[in-house]
């Protein structure tokens, strides 16, 4: 994967005024768009778009301190107006084009980025491949931003908005694997940008002869194959740190990939204050 990902990079670099194809490439490499984007944003700390368009507006920046066509210059970094490419090139550099053009800076340029992978050897993740048939996963859902580090508020208030009694109703409902309570995100942003809405589902799994009783909503999932990761510690710190291990750690070293579908949180035990956990990480998976 990180051979992949440098490729992509002398791709980006060798097409920074021309369209990219990322679905071409990621098949030409012999993975996924899906992953491939998961993996960029969980590595580089930035989704690959936007590293796109910042390579852009740095390369563009050297072209505006001469004299070219501004409009020329717009356009060959694929901006349709003079007006559109300045307001891409403020949102990177923090001033106009013509501030640029008249005083020459500031400027944030974005160096091109090399991944290397270093192997520290001291870290063990325990981890098990499930494979499992069609199955439902059916609760409470809500739209929340995606936040990658600490309490995510918006989930937190969604889940204290359930009755007690609805809790212990969902968890009796739980016939399948993943067991007990879960949090679920679906329909992830691919870039996996922090922001981005995505859907939230606290509920339960059941097999697919389970109706879905009304008043509730439901994610269906198709059979497949599943990376189960076993944290414990301080949550949700533990946990999250755990989620981007599996890009730098795991990963890189299996011969498996992400595949589109939710990513399922089991608590498996708990402190009365939720202050630490132990959690079960499913991420759908295929063989790369």
């Amino acid at each position: 994967m990180i051979a992949a990902l440098n490729q992509v990079i002398e791709h980006i670099e060798e097409h920074l005024d021309d369209e990219l194809d990322i679905t071409a490439m990621a098949t030409r490499l012999g993975t996924t768009e899906y992953h491939l984007r998961r993996m960029f944003s969980s590595l580089a700390g930035m989704p690959l778009s936007e590293y796109v368009r910042r390579r852009r507006m740095s390369v563009a920046a050297a072209e505006l301190v001469g004299d070219g066509d501004l409009l020329g210059i717009a356009v060959r970094y694929g901006y349709g107006s003079t007006e559109a490419f300045a307001r891409a090139f403020r949102a990177v550099h923090g001033v106009s084009p013509a501030d640029v053009r008249r005083d020459g800076g500031p400027l944030r340029i974005q160096s091109q980025l090399r991944f290397r992978l270093t192997v520290e050897g001291n870290i063990s993740m325990d981890t098990r491949i499930a494979d499992r048939p069609a199955f439902r996963l059916i609760g409470h859902s809500a739209r929340v931003p995606l936040i990658h580090a600490g309490i995510n508020p918006r989930i937190q208030a969604h889940i204290a908005s359930i009755p007690a009694a609805e809790h212990v109703r969902l968890k009796g409902m739980s016939n399948s694997e993943p067991a007990g309570l879960l949090q679920v995100s679906a329909d992830v942003d691919p870039d996996y940008t922090e922001g981005t809405d995505l859907t939230y589902l606290h509920g339960v799994a059941v097999d697919n002869a389970t109706q879905v009783p009304e008043g509730l909503d439901a994610i269906e999932v198709p059979h497949g194959t599943w990376a189960v990761f076993r944290t414990s510690g301080e949550y949700p710190a533990a946990l999250q740190s755990t989620w981007a291990a599996t890009a730098t750690d795991w990963f890189p070293s299996n011969p498996w990939r992400l595949r589109p579908g939710p990513s399922i949180v089991a608590v498996l035990d708990r402190a009365e204050d939720f202050s630490t956990a132990t959690c079960e990480l499913w991420l759908s998976v295929e063989l790369a």
